[in-house]
């Protein structure tokens, strides 16, 4: 990041900050229909990376909401999660196969690629929603644990990072990754036995909070992989200075389903 940029960029935080914050707090339909708008913002930056048919995008669209929207307890705007909607969404990515792959213009390769996406994404927003319902300091801790944990990373890495950590994204360096987890792992210990609870064994609290401020740099890392497959610098130009939706979500995602699949443990 050049020096330059710094001033657009803290401009483009302290406005995302000012709409996402309030959001977070007053929670529910409000927090739901955010959610929703990043939902498709995020749809629009993956979809323009391959033409797709306006139909296609149509339907899986509408699979990614059936997914972000579904298990909602506030008023129950779809019902839970289950085979069902999952089985919807199968089949309005796959079907149109049989229609479009003769033309070249949707073939099986696309649809999986679709597939994952609208499950990756679709869940982890979800779960944003289901993790805000059931109470705001689990919600600040799945956010700050990728925040806390990059922060660290970066100035770290920048400061005494000599090691390459992978080809994916060359300015991460070993000594950053390794400095990053191990401070977003003290700090957000120490947010989770001050302001959740401390009920839980502490090795169980360390080894979780560890393990998701290393999930969360696979996060980044994952969709770092799918920029360089397509050679883009960022998914959009959204946000001056972060890029795009999914260039802020990326750790995120993959930090709140790790929360979800280890929360009864905490």
């Amino acid at each position: 990041m050049k020096i330059k940029d710094m001033p657009i960029r803290v401009i483009s935080a302290a406005i995302m900050l000012a709409i996402v914050i309030p959001l977070i707090i007053i929670g529910k339909i409000p927090y739901a229909i955010g959610i929703g708008l990043i939902a498709l913002l995020a749809f629009l930056e993956i979809s323009k990376l391959n033409n797709y048919p306006v139909i296609i995008r149509l339907l899986s669209f509408i699979s990614l909401i059936l997914i972000t929207y579904s298990n909602f307890d506030a008023n129950m705007i779809i019902n839970g999660l289950s085979y069902k909607i999952l089985s919807i969404s199968l089949l309005l990515i796959f079907i149109p196969i049989v229609y479009f792959q003769p033309k070249g213009r949707y073939t099986v390769n696309d649809a999986f690629k679709l597939l994952g996406f609208i499950i990756l994404v679709g869940l982890g927003l979800n779960y944003l929603i289901l993790v805000r319902n059931m109470d705001l300091k689990y919600l600040l801790f799945v956010l700050l644990i990728p925040i806390i944990t990059d922060t660290f990373a970066f100035i770290s890495g920048s400061l005494i990072g000599k090691h390459k950590f992978t080809k994916i994204s060359p300015k991460k360096s070993i000594e950053g990754c390794l400095i990053g987890s191990a401070m977003g792992t003290f700090v957000m210990t120490m947010f989770y036995t001050t302001f959740i609870g401390n009920q839980s064994n502490i090795f169980i609290i360390i080894g979780l909070t560890l393990l998701m401020t290393i999930i969360g740099q696979v996060g980044d890392l994952f969709f770092s992989a799918i920029k360089r497959e397509y050679n883009i610098k960022d998914f959009s130009k959204l946000i001056p200075g972060h890029g795009g939706i999914l260039d802020r979500l990326d750790s995120i995602i993959f930090v709140v389903i790790c929360f979800m699949i280890f929360i009864d443990y905490l």
